[in-house]
């Protein structure tokens, strides 16, 4: 436990779901901490290395590198000599992980119906002349446990019925939530409310296709920075790629153009780019 701590401690949360995130930092902001994110492992050892925070709040399925090993290799190398409270979250109930993290000495927090319960007494024990900001701020936005999903999702947008189902039968195998939408207008309301880690969208839509759908994300704080996908029937040609690639209102577009297939090989590893899978690729 950290021997001294500034009025406002800094605290990295590392998480690749974008909900989760968003949920953790309010909570955080809201208790009296300075927030900073990182949304895989490797952004979270560098941010931790140079900003030396005073608690690191982890997921353990991130991208690139998983929060437990991030967190190894950065309690192996002393963090800059300083001593660091972590506290590592997950949706999983792998006994494994939970025999590591006591291990290594973490506080340990998991996804679900007791997870702010959990966050506030970790919290409380690393920083108790803050208990009462914490017991007082330190629950779910409205009472949810809901504000922080337990499994990465992803939001399916095609007007085919049977791909959306194809592609959801799919990742659900790999432990991913999958929302679906029909259209571009019925995502961007799924988007804003249950904030996707990654949106896969078909090319061609009545009333508004994958191009639409990408200007209207971009134009919202609130889904500005979801990764999009985009899959089409047909090879798309340069200016529609373009078109569907370039920087909106300062944020990238579509992040990869896709041909639509049976083989959802290289969409899943482009998709594991940005969310962990729980359970690995066949």
């Amino acid at each position: 436990m950290n021997a001294a701590v500034e009025s406002h401690p800094r605290v990295l949360i590392a998480d690749d779901d974008p909900a989760a995130v968003r949920a953790l930092s309010q909570r955080c902001e809201k208790m009296g901490f300075v927030v900073d994110t990182a949304t895989n492992g490797m952004q979270m050892l560098l941010k931790a290395r140079r900003t030396s925070p005073d608690l690191m709040i982890v997921d353990v399925n991130m991208p690139k590198l998983d929060g437990l090993t991030a967190t190894f290799h950065l309690l192996d190398q002393g963090a800059q000599g300083q001593a660091l409270d972590i506290i590592i979250v997950t949706g999983s109930s792998d006994e494994l992980t939970i025999e590591r993290c006591e291990a290594m000495g973490l506080f340990y927090a998991r996804k679900g119906p007791d997870f702010w319960r959990d966050l506030r007494a970790a919290l409380t024990e690393i920083f108790p002349q803050m208990q009462d900001a914490i017991a007082a701020r330190g629950d779910a936005p409205g009472g949810s446990a809901e504000s922080v999903p337990s499994r990465p999702r992803v939001l399916i947008v095609d007007d085919d019925e049977q791909v959306g189902i194809f592609l959801a039968s799919r990742l659900n195998k790999l432990g991913v939530e999958t929302l679906y939408a029909s259209n571009a207008v019925q995502a961007l309301r799924l988007a804003a409310r249950r904030q996707p880690s990654v949106i896969v969208s078909d090319y061609h839509m009545p009333d508004g296709g994958a191009e639409f759908l990408i200007a209207r994300l971009r134009a919202s704080p609130e889904t500005a920075n979801v990764p999009v996908l985009v899959l089409s029937e047909l090879e798309l040609d340069k200016p529609s790629a373009q078109a569907l690639t370039r920087e909106v209102m300062g944020h990238t577009g579509a992040l990869k153009l896709l041909r639509k297939s049976f083989d959802v090989s290289d969409l899943f590893e482009t998709i594991q780019d940005f969310c962990a899978f729980e359970r690995p690729l066949a």
